[in-house]
């Protein structure tokens, strides 16, 4: 569990410095930099398991769609912060976990009961509240975290899939290929001059990142998804903590109002799933 919480606070920590570094440059230049700390994190990670046949996959097919899952996921959310805040941004994509419930059930055919269901739906009804589509002060530009928790979702019921016969190493190994590869191109063609302090952020971004996957993998193999998930809320405390002490942003009433709703039915789901 200590490893979950430094996890999703290295994650925070890479988000409040991504507010400031998508301003000012490409989302393209900043995954690039991820995906290139994600190929050492794999090498590093490789060698600790003595695992030296890492670039093998049992599925080729499959490492590559969680690859591209993972390049639209990070970009929707990365976009997301020019226009959100962080709070904002995170009680949306607060959405996540109570998403890969619903989608194990229909693309992995995994058991969900009734009580899940509407907890699932419940959780829909926050985000609701928080977007409040309708109404005046509805932002259009809500919508990119949300296609982007729909996305993590789907990546990570892949990347649940993948596992059955690939190790964590090989499917960061992968992701960072496809991600160099693409967002190479793509940051090459889209290319944002750089400034005195683009090398401070992208150190910065790609460190945070890193840290918090490998937090993750070690919190992943030391208790069960389902222990680890619910951490994910705390996201949204951090975002506001952060948020306000480095863009004096603070969440309104119904943002609140909605991330609870959305925190309290991803946490039941959770629970219940981990105990059906």
């Amino acid at each position: 569990m200590l490893f979950a919480l430094m996890a999703y606070f290295s994650f925070s920590l890479l988000d409040a410095v991504q507010k400031t570094a998508i301003i000012y440059h490409s989302v393209f230049q900043l995954l690039f930099i991820k995906y290139c700390f994600v190929l050492i994190l794999s090498i590093v990670e490789s060698r600790r398991k003595k695992n030296y046949f890492f670039y093998k996959s049992g599925n080729i097919k499959l490492q590559i769609l969680r690859s591209v899952l993972s390049i639209v996921e990070s970009g929707c959310f990365v976009l997301s912060f020019r226009y959100l805040s962080l709070a904002d941004t995170h009680s949306i994509a607060a959405l996540t976990p109570v998403l890969v419930v619903a989608l194990s059930a229909i693309i992995l055919r995994e058991h969900v009961s009734l009580k899940t269901w509407v907890a699932i739906f419940v959780g829909f009804i926050g985000v609701l509240v928080i977007m409040r589509p309708g109404l005046s002060i509805f932002d259009p530009n809500s919508l990119i975290p949300l296609a982007g928790a729909f996305v993590l979702s789907c990546y990570q019921v892949v990347t649940r899939k993948a596992s059955e016969t690939d190790s964590n190493e090989t499917s960061l190994f992968y992701t960072s290929i496809v991600g160099i590869l693409l967002m190479g191109v793509l940051g090459y063609n889209f290319w944002q001059p750089l400034m005195e302090l683009s090398i401070v952020f992208f150190i910065a971004i790609g460190f945070f990142f890193s840290l918090g996957l490998y937090f993750q993998i070690i919190a992943l193999s030391m208790a069960r998804a389902g222990i680890i998930q619910p951490f994910h809320y705390t996201l949204i405390f951090w975002a506001i903590i952060l948020g306000y002490f480095f863009y004096n942003d603070l969440p309104d009433i119904p943002t609140l109002v909605g991330a609870l709703i959305i925190t309290a039915s991803g946490i039941y789901t959770l629970y219940s799933k981990d105990h059906n």
